[in-house]
């Protein structure tokens, strides 16, 4: 199916309009690098707690000598996520992507405090509590929002922006680590500047428009068009709003509010919701989180004991990710979304292997040269994971869903992401201490085929598709498959 072949198909533009690029509309830029902040907090503590964890551990005698407290206290902000991303696509329908990123910027300032001043291990683990809600509705959000204000030819490179944020905050906490390692209070200061970026996003956040999308089907039309029109010229801006006045359409002829349980009895949507939920689930199984939470504990298994040299060595892994993503927003929207993550995949099982190669040679050899190989294995694997696998779960989610289910969707689908994620980082270091460092990066390596195979079978491409042109791949997907398609004939489609 082609984009021309798609009613109303604005996927292309026409040889009267100029060509949009990333950096085309200064103020559809701001937006996303504010909105991007999100993204920031999500990969700042995901960053931060790996290196803080170390000297956790040399101050609570209780948390060095258990592996399982040391996975709670990483693990609860994946808890608190979980819940602020079922919550948050709720939130998100309700209140608008404004007000639900100003509610997570609260709760994570309020999270960052508590850990800081956290006098024993369980009042810290509160603490991850807080900061993991703040930052499951932000995951949720932040998407969301910029996908929604961005022209469809660039939406792919401004949406992997947030994901951009989020290597861009794993690399800053990296720097912080390093800055604090010789501080008193160390991992204090680590967990409570963690707040800054938060402060700094609800600041800004108060000055930003409602999403024109969500303003437009809530009725606000004058507001919606005010933004809009800060967004396209006046001839694309015609066509948006004619898009918009057709969806609005769509919702007027629903009978009932969209229930969770209608996502899962309409074809359509099930189709939708598989392909965007198995993404998010693979992105963490094929171990990328565990690279990050860990890395510094990764390379100490490899044979470096100094936690300065864990860290220095991390900040390089970490660098290498917001490189690759950088990459990353090129190549969505130019090689589009399902090409980009097969090709990621490829190179993360290549890397994986490289990983438990190294660790399984090591652990029968005394020579450092294998914890050298261990070390590029990482790296390797952020290179090849970064551009692909990292970027286009997130932004495939962001555009997938019919406005109505956006919210739901994109809550279950970084739902299914939080417990994913919750559950490798649970049971990483728990494996590893049963099987072995290498069998384990060999299991993830496993994962990664079939995450390849789920690619290839189950994702359409996405790029330079409108919103109701990639509704339309799914209606045909229903049809082809034999199932009928009352839920989108119920919200009006005529087709």
């Amino acid at each position: 199916m082609t984009i021309e072949s798609l009613p109303g198909s604005s996927g292309y533009l026409g040889a009267s309009e100029r060509k949009l690029t990333y950096f085309s509309n200064s103020y559809v830029l701001g937006l996303t690098l504010v909105a991007g902040i999100g993204g920031l907090l999500f990969g700042y503590d995901t960053g931060v707690i790996s290196g803080a964890l170390l000297y956790i551990r040399d101050e609570f005698e209780v948390v060095n000598q258990s592996s399982f407290l040391q996975e709670t206290i990483v693990s609860m902000a994946l808890v608190g996520a979980i819940i602020g991303a079922a919550a948050g696509g709720w939130v998100n329908d309700v209140y608008g992507r404004k007000k639900a990123t100003l509610l997570a910027d609260v709760v994570f300032a309020i999270g960052s405090i508590v850990m800081a001043a956290a006098p024993d291990p369980y009042v810290l683990i509160f603490g991850r509590l807080l900061v993991g809600l703040g930052i499951g509705m932000a995951s949720v959000t932040a998407p969301m929002y910029i996908a929604e204000a961005s022209p469809t030819e660039i939406r792919g490179g401004l949406v992997s922006t947030n994901v951009l944020m989020i290597t861009g905050g794993q690399f800053l906490s990296y720097l912080v680590n390093l800055a604090f390692t010789e501080v008193p209070g160390t991992w204090r200061w680590m967990l409570g500047v963690s707040g800054v970026p938060a402060a700094i996003q609800f600041s800004l956040m108060l000055f930003l428009p409602e999403s024109p999308r969500w303003l437009y089907m809530k009725k606000e039309k004058s507001q919606a068009i005010v933004v809009l029109s800060k967004i396209y010229d006046p001839y694309r801006l015609e066509e948006e709003i004619d898009q918009l006045a057709a969806a609005l359409e769509e919702e007027r002829q629903r009978k009932n509010a969209v229930r969770y349980s209608d996502v899962f009895r309409s074809e359509e949507i099930r189709l939708a919701f598989l392909a965007g939920a198995g993404l998010q689930a693979f992105q963490q199984f094929t171990g990328i989180n565990t690279v990050m939470y860990y890395s510094p504990t990764i390379v100490q298994m490899a044979g470096f004991s100094s936690n300065q040299l864990a860290l220095l060595l991390s900040l390089v892994v970490a660098l290498m990710n917001a490189a690759g993503t950088v990459v990353g927003i090129y190549l969505i929207d130019h090689f589009g979304r399902r090409k980009l993550a097969l090709s990621s995949l490829c190179g993360v099982i290549v890397s994986l292997a490289l990983l438990s190669a190294a660790f399984f040679l090591e652990s029968s050899s005394s020579n450092g040269f294998y914890g050298w190989i261990a070390v590029l294995g990482l790296a390797l694997y952020i290179a090849f994971f970064s551009p692909g696998m990292g970027p286009v779960p997130w932004t495939v989610n962001s555009e997938i869903y019919p406005h109505s289910y956006r919210g739901i969707c994109g809550g279950m689908s970084a739902t299914v992401n939080w417990v994913s994620n919750l559950i490798v980082a649970q049971s990483f270091l728990s494996i590893a201490d049963a099987v072995g460092t290498g069998a384990t990066f060999l299991i993830l390596a496993g994962i990664a085929v079939l995450a390849f195979a789920f690619v290839a079978l189950f994702v359409p491409e996405t790029k330079g598709l409108t919103f109701e042109e990639v509704e339309q791949i799914w209606r045909e997907k229903a049809r082809s498959s034999g199932y009928g398609s009352e839920a989108f004939l119920v919200a009006g489609d005529l087709s």
